[in-house]
């Protein structure tokens, strides 16, 4: 038996507990953490083996987190979630016949521009139909059931992550990041898989807003399409490690406690100190923490230095 099922069903069980203890300021934290692994984990799903730079997060994220300001008080909780993660998923087809087609900073661009066009065009038609700029939502359900609702989606997307890695389309993704020219001459279409990882990848990001919606009580697009969202999904994966699922759950997990600090501590230098990390992180440990063969590295330090 593996002996790390039993570590992840204890942990599963003392997270899915932690509500009961009624400690507020601990469920919060624990909450941004569920939050950004889930997060992190849905980006690295695609971008990690296929090495494409996807800044749309932030829009799967919005788009799920204006179902719940739509849908809340008509719909049931769970078929909110799900609605929420379809209009990622929908966005993310429309957007993947586009974007998909390109590569490297011209993918990254697109998809950070098209989220930011549908963040103005959320603010256009609230504006010119509701005749509003925010919504306060009402009827939200307990702190309990958001708590548990983000852990099972984040416990969802790990899952997920490993499944799809081992099946033939995780095979295709990393096939499609080493040489797509090379891997389509094996028979494989790029495009297809490519925008099936796309989408599937928008589904957990677009759930998350969802679920996460009810948190604020009053939403707007400028709080639910903030660019920081998808700038700190990124920067948890790239230093986490998004070849392997353990590296955005340990990223998500150091960088929200390091957050919740440095926004007491240094709050002006707080944007600065993470640039400084990523920079850092892509010269140094480029497949991240959890990537980087540390083993390999303190013996290459252990060897004493031959002299000339």
């Amino acid at each position: 038996m593996n002996p790390i099922i039993p570590i992840v069903f204890v942990a599963g069980a003392a997270l899915g507990a932690l509500p009961a203890f009624e400690v507020p300021f601990v469920q919060s934290l624990v909450l941004t953490c569920l939050l950004y692994a889930g997060l992190a984990v849905s980006w690295s799903m695609f971008s990690g083996p296929t090495r494409y730079l996807s800044l749309a997060t932030s829009a799967f994220f919005g788009l799920g987190a204006y179902c719940t300001a739509w849908g809340l008080g008509k719909l049931p909780w769970p078929l909110i979630i799900l609605l929420g993660g379809m209009a990622a998923m929908v966005f993310a087809f429309l957007i993947g016949l586009i974007t998909l087609k390109l590569r490297g900073a011209y993918f990254a661009v697109i998809t950070y521009g098209l989220g930011e066009l549908v963040r103005h065009t959320i603010t256009h038609v609230e504006k010119t139909y509701f005749h509003t700029v925010g919504r306060v939502l009402t009827e939200a359900p307990s702190a309990a059931v958001v708590y548990w609702t983000v852990l099972a989606i984040a416990a969802l997307a790990a899952w997920t992550y490993v499944a799809f890695g081992r099946s033939r389309w995780g095979h295709a993704l990393r096939g499609i990041g080493m040489d797509e020219e090379r891997t389509a001459t094996l028979g494989v279409n790029p495009m297809r898989v490519k925008l099936v990882g796309f989408c599937l990848s928008s589904w957990f990001a677009g759930a998350l807003g969802a679920a996460m919606a009810v948190r604020w009580t009053y939403i707007d697009p400028h709080t639910v399409f903030n660019p920081f969202i998808v700038f700190q999904t990124v920067l948890i994966s790239m230093v986490g490690g998004p070849l392997t699922v353990a590296g955005p759950l340990v990223g998500a997990v150091g960088f929200s406690l390091l957050s919740e600090y440095l926004r007491l501590s240094l709050p002006y230098l707080y944007m600065i100190i993470l640039g400084v990390l990523l920079i850092a992180s892509v010269l140094y440990l480029p497949d991240g923490i959890a990537g980087h063969d540390w083993k390999k590295h303190f013996r290459r330090k252990a060897q004493p230095e031959q002299k000339p």
